[in-house]
């Protein structure tokens, strides 16, 4: 593109870091090891930290004019972000190479330049610039890590024994729903993810023979789901337990944001029941929600007359902000149970969970955050709710530090789907707004 930019966004592109893939644990060091490196020549100190999963990346980038403003402690702001990315399948999808970053009509395209690679990129780039100028006005602890997209949690736990804490956390790792229209994040909702084997005898059998009289695993899977499943978007009230409504202001906000019809009409989505457009966004971001994420068993592409007695599930819960995982799993975990149909054997097994997040809207660093933003796109953000989990925005509400949670993708974004882009535009847009954001953020008592 020409862009002073590109060739290093690319280079991060570049490393498929598929943190699900254990093919891929080679390349997934290899870009904790980039982002380290990056803060580095920045005139910062960074080190990957080995973990029992995947890296994380801390590291420091001090103030340019020192720890200390006279008498005066500089504002120390925390940086994060994660470096894995979602792996790239169905590859006959992407209309070009997933890990070579190409910029077509406007927009970049690659695995990660939405999430998170480019969004996080412009977070650090815009330090680095700052403090190559002689202008950080503030402390930069960064703390990423390289597990966000299989659920990990080694950045929780570091953060649980943290000590140094920070004035304030930035998050790049969201987006907005209308073009031009900010959007600063102050809920994230938390996840449960389950694996479900359900057995229903010793071996499949001919269907001839013993159907209609012998219990069949993937009835039995749809008879147990159907205890879960929610009924015109609502869930069974147990798993509603501990719902913090969303405000008047959050409501109002709604009504700016693009019409749920209209998003569920350019993703290629049908309404999931007849009300669905309409409470689009009460739905996705202040509802918990679930999902059955695949199902095996049986032969469902050879003309095989069996019966099977065997079937898997993944199934996954979006908790609201104020629910609780425990309470949820445990209230999942009973009707999943209770639904089981008598002979059928079920084994559950938990595989990830994240507790949702609320951010203090009030608080002086997100207010500080809204008039950067001002600044830089000509109008203050909206304040919404993500539908999305971020892992590390209750551990950081947990100890205190006030977080902006923003972003620049948009809903074509093609997140976590083939052909992923960010718009071109955006990357130049959103340096000037991280430097804006740095700048105000001095502004802090230390």
């Amino acid at each position: 593109m020409g862009e002073p930019w590109f060739d290093e966004l690319a280079e991060l592109v570049a490393i498929p870091s598929v943190s699900a893939d254990p093919a891929h644990s080679e390349d997934v060091g290899r870009a904790a090891e980039w982002l380290a490196e990056f803060v580095r020549r920045a005139g910062g100190e960074a080190e990957v930290v080995s973990t029992d999963t995947q890296p994380l990346i801390l590291g420091d980038l001090p103030a340019s004019n020192g720890q200390n403003r006279g008498q005066t402690p500089v504002p120390s702001v925390l940086v994060y972000g994660h470096v894995d990315v979602q792996p790239p399948d169905p590859l006959e999808l992407w209309e070009s190479d997933p890990f070579t970053l190409e910029e077509r009509d406007g927009w970049l395209y690659g695995r990660g330049v939405a999430d998170d690679k480019g969004q996080l990129y412009v977070l650090v780039k815009a330090a680095a610039d700052l403090a190559a100028a002689g202008e950080l006005p503030v402390n930069v602890r960064v703390a990423c890590d390289a597990e966000e997209e299989s659920g990990g949690h080694q950045i929780v736990d570091f953060l649980a024994a943290d000590e140094r804490g920070a004035d304030a956390a930035i998050i790049f790792d969201s987006g907005m729903t209308t073009r031009g229209v900010p959007e600063f994040n102050v809920a994230t909702r938390g996840l449960v993810y389950f694996h479900l084997v359900l057995r229903t005898g010793e071996r499949d059998l001919h269907s001839g023979v013993y159907g209609g009289a012998a219990l069949n695993a993937l009835h039995a899977l749809n008879e147990l789901l159907g205890h879960v499943l929610p009924r015109d978007g609502v869930l069974p009230e147990s798993l509603r337990e501990g719902i913090v409504p969303p405000t008047e202001q959050e409501i109002a906000g709604w009504a700016e944001l693009v019409p749920g019809a209209e998003l569920l009409r350019e993703a290629g989505a049908r309404p999931a029941y007849a009300g669905a457009a309409e409470e689009f966004y009460l739905r996705t971001t202040a509802e918990p929600s679930l999902e059955v994420n695949g199902i095996v068993g049986g032969s469902p592409l050879l003309q095989k007359t069996v019966l099977p007695v065997s079937a898997e599930a993944n199934l996954s819960i979006r908790l609201a902000p104020g629910q609780d995982v425990g309470t949820i799993a445990a209230a999942l975990e009973k009707l999943l149970r209770e639904g089981a149909p008598e002979g059928a054997e079920l084994e559950l097994t938990r595989l990830s969970s994240s507790p949702p997040g609320l951010v203090a809207a009030d608080s002086p660093a997100v207010q500080l955050g809204l008039g950067a933003f001002e600044k830089t796109f000509g109008r203050r953000p909206l304040l919404v709710r993500s539908g999305g989990t971020l892992p590390i925005v209750p551990a950081l509400a947990d100890k205190g530090i006030p977080t902006i949670i923003t972003g620049f993708a948009l809903p074509e974004s093609n997140i976590h789907s083939p052909n992923e882009r960010l718009l071109a535009e955006y990357v130049p847009l959103g340096l000037e707004s991280a430097s804006e954001l740095f700048r105000a953020l001095a502004g802090l008592d230390a």
